[in-house]
């Protein structure tokens, strides 16, 4: 008989929204897997529980060594219970890796449902909830960001971002950039804390807002892309369109299937668009 991994939700905030399950698992666990053990404590404290099983870290730096000793000791029957800092395990935080061996054995995996920062900002945003997707974070590096807002400007659907407040002001410059700087957001900050606060606004203006400093934790809820399926873009503005792109250091492949999404067309047209005017311009020149 195997064991049972089960990945437990915790607060992101006010530590009275943890589930009455997660005091229930954490004194019933075999292995208790926590990405930072000194936060685990704190909150072990604060729900009034002492953990009768072991303690184990399990965080980024940890987590490729420490998955196949988990998995082990789940093949062997034990309850493992996997908490993170704050939210659900496996979203932007360590878990996946240890799922993914877990479900390889045939290891049974359930979960504690718990707070999310996705959910709750999404909640509170303003913004449509009905279709939404979650990006996690953002690279680091300014050319990187770029082609990865680039590779969804034309996403129709929410969007969900998780941001350092020192990066914050960056990124919504280089969204305005991107999506445009009347696109909508929200920047949801210290969620479910002291001093929540929740900014709503074009991201031009939240860019202007960040640059002045922003601190906690941050998640930026984004407007999804205006449908233009039904408007005629001409074959001039794809040409346009694309040569934008390509200035900003985008390959032309990429440009074109890009202005294809905005425009709601097929890449074909864009690309029959693009080689027409590049066989204009050169008989203009001979």
């Amino acid at each position: 008989m195997t064991g049972t991994l089960v990945l437990a939700g915790t607060p992101i905030g006010d530590v009275s929204d943890a589930p009455p399950r997660l005091a229930e698992e954490l004194a019933a666990a075999d292995v208790v897997a926590a990405e930072d053990t000194r936060r685990l404590r704190r909150l072990t404290q604060a729900l009034g529980v002492t953990p009768r099983g072991r303690v184990v870290s399990y965080f980024e730096g940890n987590e490729s060594a420490r998955t196949p000793e988990l998995v082990e000791e789940l093949a062997g029957g034990a309850r493992v219970l996997l908490v993170t800092d704050a939210g659900m395990p496996s979203v932007s935080d360590p878990g996946y890796r240890l799922v993914a061996a877990a479900v390889e054995r045939d290891v049974r995996v359930t979960a504690v449902p718990g707070p999310s920062a996705v959910l709750t900002a999404l909640a509170v945003s303003g913004l449509p909830v009905d279709r939404f997707c979650f990006e996690g974070f953002l690279p680091r590096k300014a050319g990187e960001r770029l082609t990865r807002l680039r590779e969804v400007a034309g996403e129709r659907r929410t969007l969900v971002y998780f941001e350092s407040p020192h990066r914050l002001d960056d990124t919504l410059a280089a969204m305005a950039e991107v999506f445009g700087g009347t696109r909508r957001a929200a920047v949801c900050r210290e969620l479910t804390k002291t001093y929540e606060e929740v900014r709503r606004g074009e991201l031009a203006e939240l860019a202007a807002w960040a640059a002045e400093g922003v601190r906690g934790e941050i998640t930026v809820v984004v407007e999804g892309a205006p449908d233009k399926s039904g408007e005629e873009v001409g074959a001039e503005e794809l040409v346009r369109r694309v040569r934008v792109r390509e200035e900003a250091g985008e390959r032309r492949k990429e440009a074109i299937a890009a202005v294809a999404v905005e425009a709601g067309l097929p890449k074909r047209v864009v690309f029959d668009a693009v080689v027409a005017a590049k066989r204009q311009g050169e008989s203009a020149g001979r």
